[in-house]
């Protein structure tokens, strides 16, 4: 697919009058919802947001690639826009950003749209190319260039590796040889600029390269064993997990995928450096993995390595969580036991949708969540260990307290048997993955969680659930207060994560309380601020007051993460405010018997009990947001005349 049929005179912008990345970021997906090329513009807005938030797509070099890969694009596209006065877009390099490509890209979307978006990514590293659309005056000349560009593009494999084809066979036999992984959450841009980074800058080192890429269209360009072999060095450049149990008594480089695209000359010294301590593949999730400073070895402390393996597990276990929790919100709206044959209330469809829902999804839970810590630990030999590891918990009754004890028990038991079996004969290499990690693993994880977790960790288990189940009165709203308040903390860090697993925790045992609670007080921060923005209107900028409609859409949609931009804004304000808004909506939701039997969904599965409990729930909301965005109101300062005047230029 040529990278003119997703990039269309309909989709280019041409000189955008915006001055800041917000505006750039409205213009663009204005463009691609004018051009149909969006189902639900809020939902893809969103989106972009969210992927910013992960990390800037300012990738430098006057260049912003704002993307995402969700259901509401109808067909893949691109926008285009510039500026010459340039935008600060908190790129890379801290330059401003004078060129403007949006990917649209539908969740599923074929092979061959992801392809031409690789290339383009590959083709902006040209500095020709971008001189050429900076100076362009029509759509025409825009799409000319792109299109000379592309018929000049190399093909996928020659594009993956640099040889400066030194002449002398010998030399050619000695010279550099460095590889590549690349890979970022999306895989959509970052992973092939930090591809094209490399290899350009190894070609102007005289470095032979050879980068294998992990995006959205599977691995390309694969490592071989006989690359690794030969190879001096290895740079993983990457913010998601790649195989590295591969590259084990190698040097090897650590870093995320923006260091890729920022400084790539000093990640190929580091990866040619012969003073560095090689990478033990036993180590290679915080104990002997390399970053990119100097010769020494960088360790994560062990409470952010622990939280890094449990966040994987958490966030493969939650579309399960959320697909369930909804399947069985809607079977409670036939009945609220639809879903049982004995009932007066047995509706037949509403039985199937709570077998998908809670005898399915959710009976898998906890074995994903167990598999993919261990994953996060030991790579893909402990994710069999995890998963027996995580039913055995259901069956042991040890719910998800064992389950996460089985997660981390799998994965380092596995790394353990790794560095056991390490000096066996290599004839017998081929049966370590095969035959003796998960025969060992499985069965070493299972005997253990029989005979020493499940026990304890059961009864833990129950006596939290048993106080759970009696708290009444003063008590139960204490619990939505904390709750409620911790779902306001981070906005979708660490506190309010902690709070989310616990309610849905709560949930898949049969208590409601927790999650109601988290739900509320997750939705009332974006709802706050839309509310403040109307109430105390003099009190922020007309960019500011044109996110209110937004807000409220995902406050009431349960996306808590609306608020962040206010609160990395003004956190000494904002964040007090909320917690306390969020707190007292789930300290009355609770007061009052709410009830919320999905764990997300937000305002479409509020009604999936009664009306008195639906009523009673938005009650809370409305209570919680008007306090929230009372006390929040009253502590903002007023807007500079700077503020308003940039709000203003942006708005003409």
């Amino acid at each position: 697919m040529r990278i003119t049929e997703l990039l269309t005179r309909d989709t280019i912008a041409m000189d955008i009058d915006a001055t800041t990345k917000d505006g750039v970021i409205d213009t663009l997906v204005d463009q691609l919802d004018q051009a149909g090329i969006l189902s639900d513009k809020a939902a893809f807005k969103d989106a972009i947001f969210a992927r910013e938030g992960q990390s800037t797509t300012g990738i430098g070099e006057g260049i912003a690639i704002p993307h995402a890969k969700v259901a509401a694009v109808k067909k893949p596209a691109i926008a285009f826009g510039k500026s010459k006065e340039g935008v600060d877009y908190q790129s890379l390099d801290g330059q401003p950003a004078h060129l403007f490509f949006m990917i649209a890209a539908p969740e599923g979307g074929a092979q061959t749209h992801l392809d031409a978006l690789a290339k383009l990514s590959g083709i902006l590293m040209d500095d020709n190319v971008r001189e050429a659309l900076l100076h362009a005056e029509t759509p025409d000349e825009v799409l000319a260039i792109i299109d000379k560009a592309d018929d000049e593009a190399p093909n996928e494999d020659e594009e993956a590796t640099v040889d400066p084809g030194v002449d002398d066979k010998e030399a050619s036999e000695n010279e550099p040889y460095v590889l590549g992984v690349t890979a970022c959450p999306t895989g959509i841009a970052h992973t092939y600029m930090a591809k094209d980074a490399l290899l350009k800058q190894a070609k102007k080192m005289g470095v032979k390269m050879k980068v294998e890429t992990n995006g959205s269209g599977g691995i390309k360009n694969r490592l071989t064993s006989e690359d690794i072999e030969k190879a001096d060095g290895i740079i993983v450049a990457a913010d998601v997990h790649v195989e590295t149990d591969r590259f084990d008594g190698k040097n090897v480089v650590q870093v995320p995928v923006a260091d890729g695209i920022k400084r790539p000359g000093e990640l190929i010294d580091l990866a040619l450096a012969t003073d560095r301590t090689p990478f033990r593949a036993k180590d290679g999730h915080g104990k002997g993995a390399q970053g990119a400073a100097g010769g020494k070895t960088e360790k994560q402390s062990v409470g952010k390595t622990i939280y890094k393996h449990l966040m994987n597990g958490v966030s493969n276990m939650l579309p399960l969580v959320i697909a369930g929790g909804i399947l069985m919100a809607i079977a409670f709206m036939f009945g609220t036991n639809s879903f049982d044959p004995k009932s007066s209330d047995y509706n037949a469809f509403a039985e199937q949708l709570w077998n998908i829902g809670k005898n399915s999804a959710f009976a898998l839970i906890i074995p994903i969540l167990a598999a993919f810590i261990a994953r996060s630990i030991a790579d893909k030999p402990g994710m069999a260990a995890g998963l027996v590891g995580g039913m055995l918990a259901i069956s042991g009754d040890s719910g998800f307290i064992g389950g996460i004890i089985a997660g981390f028990l799998a994965g380092y038991l596995t790394e353990g048997i790794k560095v056991l079996t390490r000096r066996m004969p290599q004839s017998l290499e081929g049966l370590k993955p095969t035959l003796i990690y998960p025969v060992l693993s499985v069965t070493i994880t299972g005997l253990l969680m029989i005979y020493v977790f499940n026990p304890p960790a059961s009864w833990i288990n129950h006596l939290l659930l048993n106080g759970l189940n009696s708290l009444s009165g003063a008590n139960i709203m204490l619990l939505g207060l904390v709750i409620g308040a911790m779902m306001a903390i981070d906005m979708g860090g660490p506190f309010n994560k902690a709070a989310y697993v616990f309610a849905t925790a709560a949930l898949t045992e049969g208590n409601a309380a927790p999650i109601t609670a988290a739900m509320v007080g997750g939705m009332v921060p974006p709802i706050a601020i839309a509310l403040a923005m109307i109430i105390f209107k003099r009190k922020f900028t007309k960019a500011q007051r044109g996110s209110i409609v937004p807000n409220f859409v995902m406050g009431a949609s349960f996306i808590t993460e609306g608020a962040i931009p206010f609160a990395a804004a003004d956190p000494l304000r904002v964040i007090p405010s909320m917690m306390i808004g969020s707190g007292v909506a789930g300290a009355i939701a609770l007061a009052l018997g709410s009830s919320i039997h999905a764990p997300h969904g937000g305002i479409f599965v509020i009604f999936g009990t009664d009306w008195s409990h639906s009523l009673q729930t938005l009650l809370a909301i409305i209570v919680g947001s008007v306090i929230g965005a009372l006390i929040y109101g009253l502590l903002k300062r007023k807007p500079t005349a700077d503020e308003i005047e940039a709000s203003e230029s942006m708005d003409d």
